[in-house]
């Protein structure tokens, strides 16, 4: 066989749109979710640092 060339006979056996496809396609609206999150710290902006101080610190003991 030179430069280019093919075997027929697997050009003809591909499957070229087979029922098994179905089964594997992804759905990508499946896990859609319309609405709000909101999350409250409980806490100000220097609390919290404050907090990720003493958790650095504790880790380095």
């Amino acid at each position: 066989m030179g430069f280019g060339s093919y075997d027929e006979s697997e050009q003809q056996q591909q499957d070229v749109g087979g029922e098994d496809d179905d089964d594997a396609a992804v759905n990508v609206h499946e896990h859609e979710y319309e609405g709000d999150v909101t999350v409250e710290t409980g806490g100000s902006t220097d609390d919290l640092l404050g907090q990720l101080q003493e958790i650095k610190e504790n880790k380095e003991e």
